[in-house]
Order: structure tokens, then C-alpha cells, then sequence
């Protein structure tokens, strides 16, 4: 089963689906800005990839945040952050088997679906 994460406007999930699509790779896709995520799902992620690699603290949700705030939490509190606010995920988020991956480049798609 195969998973895309991420929100409908972003260009980066766009171009992904594209590609999925392209080379015919069946995916359901999650907005997680409209439908949410739970803080399991977060944990799995941050557990296989670490908090940095899932943050996004280039986008405008983080540096909207207030100062204090964001250098007041812990990982625990940045997991929390994410769900309240999944657009602060860095995107899109694949799921595929066992397999997560963050952002998109086509090289390491094309790899792990065997696509040349």
C-alpha cells in the first residue's frame, strides 16, 4: 500500500503526484491540512527519520510561530506542534510497504518502485 501525505496546493506534492502518475503507481493521497493527522502517525515518522528530517522550520508556520514558543519545546513538544499543525511537515510524506520518505526527488522514487 502506498500513501502520499501532504496538502493539495503544495507544488512539490503536485509534481510528485504527477510523477506517481506518470509512471503508474497507484497511491492514495492524505490532506493532512484537511484531514488532520493523528500524533501516532507523527511518532512513526519522527521515530524512522528523526524530528529534523519531518520539520519544516523554512515555512512560513514556523517563523510565524513566536520566538519563545519555538525554543521552548522538546521533541515531544515539536511532535505535539506537528499534529496541531501539520503544515509545519515537510512534504510530501511517503508511505510504501515499510518504507517513509520525506520531500521528492525522482531518482529515489524511480529506485524504490524499480521505475527506470
Amino acid at each position: 500500500m502506498t500513501t502520499l501525505y501532504g496538502i493539495s496546493n503544495c507544488d512539490t506534492v503536485r509534481k510528485t503526484r504527477k510523477w506517481l502518475e506518470t509512471n503508474g503507481i497507484a497511491c492514495a493521497f492524505h490532506d493532512f491540512r484537511k484531514e488532520g493527522l493523528e500524533r501516532a502517525q507523527v511518532d512513526r515518522w519522527c521515530d524512522a527519520l528523526s524530528i529534523d528530517t519531518v520539520l519544516n522550520k523554512r515555512g512560513t508556520t514556523w517563523r510565524a510561530l513566536p520566538a519563545e514558543q519555538r525554543d521552548s519545546l522538546d521533541e515531544s513538544g515539536l511532535r505535539a506542534l506537528l499534529v496541531e499543525h501539520p503544515t509545519l511537515i515537510k512534504r510530501p510524506v511517503l508511505e510504501h510497504n515499510d518504507t517513509i520518505r520525506v520531500g521528492f526527488k525522482a531518482e529515489e522514487y524511480a529506485a524504490l518502485f524499480g521505475v527506470e
